[in-house]
């Protein structure tokens, strides 16, 4: 037998109170335990409410990783590219040009891995829909802000290997090999 206790009083300074009130209706009645009707919603949802923290962890881990995975390549492919900016840049190439070339690197990669990541996850929406509350596994505004969030954060992670491209005086470029 269940009872529900409304009350205007803190739940904590009511446990004496609710015993007393479960013995007066028979001796013979153990009281197993008293909780709070927060802590009893808590506790049922709380499976839950772990599974989605730890997702959301690894995807914000998940997404740092991806922003330093393309500064490490966009810088690398700048490195490797010197010579080739610097012969550009002293042909004549504005440093603007040189800056939106190595940003559209950036932005390449990350586009063609949010085209596979999000067929990917439209196929293994399923598995995440016991997880889903009152939104659709293909839900298309979601998929519009993560790719738009995963472009931002591939902009950003170009940006300064860019800045370091339009920086390369030409002549130290030219000697450099």
């Amino acid at each position: 037998m269940d009872f529900l206790v409304k009350s205007r009083v803190v739940p904590g300074c009511l446990t004496s109170t609710q015993r007393s009130v479960g013995y007066s209706v028979g001796y013979d009645q153990s009281i197993a335990s008293v909780a709070t009707l927060k802590q009893l919603v808590n506790n049922s949802i709380s499976t839950r409410r772990v599974t989605l923290v730890l997702l959301g962890l690894f995807s914000a881990l998940a997404l740092i990783l991806g922003a330093i995975g393309i500064y490490g390549v966009i810088s690398y492919s700048v490195a490797q590219r010197t010579r080739e900016i610097g012969v550009r840049m002293a042909l004549g190439a504005p440093r603007a040009g040189v800056f939106r070339m190595v940003i559209g690197q950036g932005v390449k990669l990350a586009g063609t891995g949010v085209v596979i990541g999000i067929l990917a996850a439209l196929g293994l929406a399923r598995l995440m829909s016991s997880l889903l509350y009152q939104v659709s596994t293909a839900d298309f505004e979601t998929f519009t802000a993560v790719a738009v969030l995963l472009l931002i954060v591939a902009l950003a992670a170009s940006y300064i290997p860019a800045r370091r491209a339009t920086s390369v005086e030409p002549i130290v470029a030219l000697r450099y090999e």
